[in-house]
C-alpha cells in the first residue's frame, strides 16, 4: 500500500492558515489526480485543492477545521484499483455577469414549484446534492428541483447549480416561511471573519466621510446604444458602463493623485499607476479583484480584464494575488436596486467610489424639464489625506467626464480646449 499525504499549500505570502471549507469528497472515495476535493477559506480567497495523485481517499480534517500551511489534510492510497464505472467530474467554463455591469436577465424556464424539505447532503442516492453543491444552493436559495443533474445516477453536481443560476431563473420564489419558530447557527467563514475585522478596522482607524453628486447618463448610453454592437463584434467582448468609469476615474485619479494614495504609519503613498478594484459578484460574496495599470487600457481591454477576473470569482479560482495592492475601488450597488449608499473604504486605500441604480428623472437641462437617465454616486474616502476639495474635485471631474465621454481620450480635457492648444 502506497499512501500519499497531502498537505495543505501555501496560498500566498503572509497565510499561515486555512479553514476546510468543504469536502467535495467523501472519505472512502476514489479519486482522480487534479480532481478539487476540498475548497479551502484563507482570509483573503476561497481555493480549491486539487488530488495530487489517483486512488482511495482518506480525510484527517473534518469541515470547519482550522489547519497550518503545510498540514497533512488527507491521505491518498496511490496504489488502490479504479473501481469499475467510476468517473471523475469535470468543469465547463460557464459565462458570468459581473457586479458592475448589470444586464436585465431573461427568465428561459419557468422556475419549478419550491421544495419545502431541507436539502440533504448526508445522500448519495438518486436526486441527492453533493456536499459543495448543497452548499452553494442553499446560500442561493435554490432549490433542488429547480437545477438539471448531471452526475453519477442523477446526483446534482457543483456545476450544475452555476450553470442553472447562469441561466436564469428567480432564487427569491425557492425560500418559503415554515411557519415555525426554529433558529440555525453556521460558523463564519474565516474569509467572512476577516471582512468583518477590516470593516469595523476602517470605521474606527479612519476619518471617514462621503460625498455625493450626479452623473446624467444619457451620452453614456447613446453611445452605448450606437456602437456596442460594432464593438462586441470587433473586440469581442461586451460594451459595459464599468470600462467608462473606470477610464473617467483613472483620469480624475491623475489630476488628484491624493485619492489615489494611502497612509503608512507617518507617511504617505502616493501611486503613479491606478490598479483599481471592482467589486464582482461571486457564490461566495462579493469580491474585489484588481485591474492592474488600468489607466494605460482601452475601453475594450478593461472590459476584458474584468470579465477574465469576474469568471475566476464565480468558479471559486480568484487567488488572493488577484485582489491585493489596488490604489482605488469602485463598487456598484445598483446592479442589487440601490438608489443612494456611502461605501466603506477598502484598506489601506484611502478612498472609493459608490455607483448606484440608474433612473429616469425630471431635470432642468437648458431653462426646460427633460426626463433624463440620472445615477447617484457617492465617494467614501480618508479626510486624514484626502481634503473636501479634493473629494469634491475629484467626484466633479468623473461626473464632466461620464456626461462627456469624448474628454476621456483627451486626458479629461474638452477636445476644443485641445484643438486651440489652451
Amino acid at each position: 500500500m502506497a499512501m500519499l499525504e497531502m498537505k495543505v499549500p501555501s496560498p500566498g505570502e503572509s497565510i499561515s492558515e486555512v479553514e476546510i471549507a468543504t469536502w467535495l469528497v467523501a472519505d472512502g472515495d476514489y479519486v482522480e489526480k487534479d480532481q478539487a476535493i476540498a475548497e479551502v477559506d484563507s482570509d483573503k480567497a476561497t481555493l480549491e485543492l486539487p488530488a495530487e495523485e489517483s486512488g482511495i481517499i482518506t480525510l484527517k480534517a473534518a469541515e470547519g477545521d482550522v489547519v497550518k500551511v503545510g498540514q497533512v489534510v488527507c491521505l491518498i492510497d496511490t496504489s488502490a484499483a479504479k473501481p469499475a464505472g467510476s468517473t471523475a467530474a469535470t468543469a465547463k467554463p460557464t459565462e458570468v455577469t459581473t457586479a458592475a455591469a448589470p444586464a436585465p436577465v431573461k427568465e428561459e424556464k419557468a422556475a419549478a414549484a419550491p421544495n419545502p424539505d431541507p436539502i440533504k447532503t448526508d445522500s448519495y442516492a438518486a436526486g441527492s446534492a453533493s456536499p459543495a453543491a448543497s452548499k452553494l444552493m442553499k446560500e442561493n436559495n435554490v432549490s433542488a428541483n429547480q437545477v438539471k443533474a448531471s452526475g453519477k445516477d442523477g446526483r446534482i453536481t457543483k456545476q450544475d447549480v452555476i450553470e442553472a443560476m447562469s441561466a436564469g431563473f428567480s432564487t427569491e420564489a425557492a425560500k418559503v416561511w415554515g411557519g415555525s419558530r426554529n433558529q440555525s447557527r453556521e460558523k463564519m467563514s474565516m474569509l467572512r471573519r476577516k471582512i468583518a475585522e477590516r470593516l469595523v478596522a476602517v470605521k474606527n482607524e479612519t476619518a471617514m466621510l462621503t460625498t455625493f453628486n450626479e452623473v446624467d447618463m444619457k451620452p453614456i448610453m447613446d453611445l452605448r446604444a450606437k456602437y456596442k454592437d460594432a464593438f462586441s463584434k470587433h473586440h469581442e467582448v461586451n460594451l459595459g458602463f464599468m470600462s467608462f468609469f473606470t477610464k473617467a476615474v483613472t483620469e480624475a485619479l491623475n489630476l488628484y493623485p491624493s485619492v489615489n494614495g494611502q497612509i503608512s504609519g507617518n507617511e504617505m503613498i502616493f501611486h503613479d499607476y491606478a490598479d483599481i478594484g471592482i467589486a464582482v459578484s461571486s457564490p461566495k460574496g462579493l469580491m474585489v479583484p484588481v485591474v492592474r495599470n488600468a489607466e494605460q487600457m482601452s475601453l475594450a481591454e478593461i472590459e476584458r480584464e474584468i470579465k477574465r477576473l469576474a469568471i475566476k470569482a464565480r468558479d471559486g479560482k480568484i487567488t488572493p494575488e488577484d485582489m491585493t495592492g489596488g490604489t482605488f475601488t469602485i463598487t456598484n450597488g445598483g446592479v442589487f436596486g440601490s438608489m443612494l449608499s456611502t461605501p466603506i473604504i477598502n484598506p489601506p486605500q484611502s478612498a472609493i467610489l459608490g455607483m448606484h441604480n440608474v433612473v429616469e428623472r425630471p431635470v432642468a437641462i437648458n431653462g426646460k424639464v427633460e426626463i433624463r437617465p440620472i445615477m447617484y454616486v457617492a465617494l467614501s474616502y480618508d479626510h486624514r489625506i484626502i481634503d473636501g476639495k479634493e473629494s469634491v474635485g475629484f467626484l466633479v471631474k468623473v461626473k464632466e467626464m461620464l456626461e462627456h465621454p469624448e474628454r476621456m481620450i483627451f486626458g479629461s480635457k474638452d477636445p476644443l480646449e485641445v484643438l486651440l492648444g489652451l
